[in-house]
């Protein structure tokens, strides 16, 4: 099991987290060094559920925050070890978010006694399918391990504050055909043809700008994928449009699905997948004191992170931690010391009042 020294500083742990390979559902080797650096800090209680890593400061403060982060990685591109070149780090995980990571991982090692009492979680399973997510399996189980007044999640920001996140879903446009020979097409009817108003009414639609406790979230529906076609001699008798619709805060995944088929009224439109939006809730004290304390302009989150589980707990969230989320999953993806360094100072600063 590989050693981490968390009092090393943030820079050489990055690149030691980064240089641990933990692929989603290959997370073990890291939550065992992960754990085992916490379990020898005295100021924190340290539990281990599956490979996600929980530890907690008990110092009776009035606020409790949670520091979250994930271990896992996409699958590599060639992209390990990492390497340290013009002020960055290069390699799997850098910016999502073993960056992120490293900085939580300092600040519970080197801050024993914050203003908040804080639990930082590391969990498994991000990038992979929602079942499997341990922050969500976590939320399930133990809810009581995610109890507070307020949460940061250390996703890729730009060392920026991001706020909430949009709900996203997808859905299926039913399109029925009649199927008949192609030499003969008169006796059919195109369902491929038919997708033709349902892609103008998609590329006519108007997304709204809604304004959220301060932000202002833009939506999105829009086409992901088409199918359809039986053979090449063959008028197909079903079409399928597939549309993916983010949505801001205001609505819930049942009302977001209804505007889908409301927009699309007439038509067959089967749900397929959805996952909440998630408010900011910089209104609440604990979310605004953080934004004060860092001396940033938040700004919306556009995309879907896990800050919506823990709204679906009612504790406020943002996203909070170096890197850029562009270069997320990327083969060349990169974090910037001078974030790993900023983000560190900030949230350091927060904790210590």
């Amino acid at each position: 099991m590989p050693s981490l020294d968390l009092h090393t500083d943030v820079v050489t742990l990055t690149r030691a987290l980064v240089d641990v390979e933990s692929v989603s559902g290959n997370e073990r080797t890291l939550a065992d060094a992960v754990e085992a650096a916490l379990s020898g800090l005295p100021h924190l209680q340290t539990g281990r559920f599956g490979n996600t890593v929980v530890a907690r400061t008990s110092l009776s403060r009035a606020e409790r925050v949670v520091v979250a982060g994930h271990l896992d990685t996409v699958p590599e591109a060639g992209n390990l070890p990492s390497r340290l070149v013009d002020d960055r780090i290069y390699g799997l995980g850098a910016c999502d978010m073993k960056g992120g990571v490293a900085v939580a991982l300092r600040l519970a090692a080197t801050i024993t006694e914050p203003v908040r009492d804080v639990t930082y979680v590391f969990y498994d399973c991000e990038e992979i399918e929602a079942e499997k997510n341990g922050l969500g399996r976590l939320a399930r189980t133990r809810p009581e391990e995610l109890t507070a007044d307020f949460a940061v999640l250390m996703e890729p920001s730009s060392a920026q504050v991001e706020g909430g996140c949009q709900g996203t879903l997808r859905a299926e446009i039913v399109l029925p055909g009649k199927r008949a020979h192609s030499a003969r097409a008169w006796m059919g009817a195109n369902a491929i043809h038919a997708a033709a108003p349902v892609l103008t009414r998609l590329a006519e639609y108007k997304p709204r700008q809604v304004p959220v406790d301060g932000l202002v979230y833009r939506e999105g529906l829009n086409a992901v994928g088409i199918t359809g076609g039986v053979a090449g001699n063959v008028i197909p008798d079903e079409c399928r449009v597939t549309v993916n619709y983010r949505f801001a805060p205001d609505r819930s995944e049942a009302e977001a699905f209804a505007h889908v088929q409301e927009t699309f009224a007439g038509y067959v439109v089967e749900l397929r997948d959805s996952a909440p939006a998630a408010a900011p809730g910089l209104d609440r004290p604990s979310a605004a004191a953080f934004v004060e304390a860092l001396g940033v302009q938040p700004h919306p989150k556009f995309g879907w992170t896990d800050v919506a589980r823990f709204a679906e707990l009612g504790v406020p969230a943002v996203n909070y931690g170096p890197g850029e989320s562009a270069l997320a999953h990327t083969r060349d993806e990169y974090v910037e010391v001078a974030e790993l360094h900023s983000c560190e100072d900030r949230m350091g600063a927060w904790l210590r009042g």
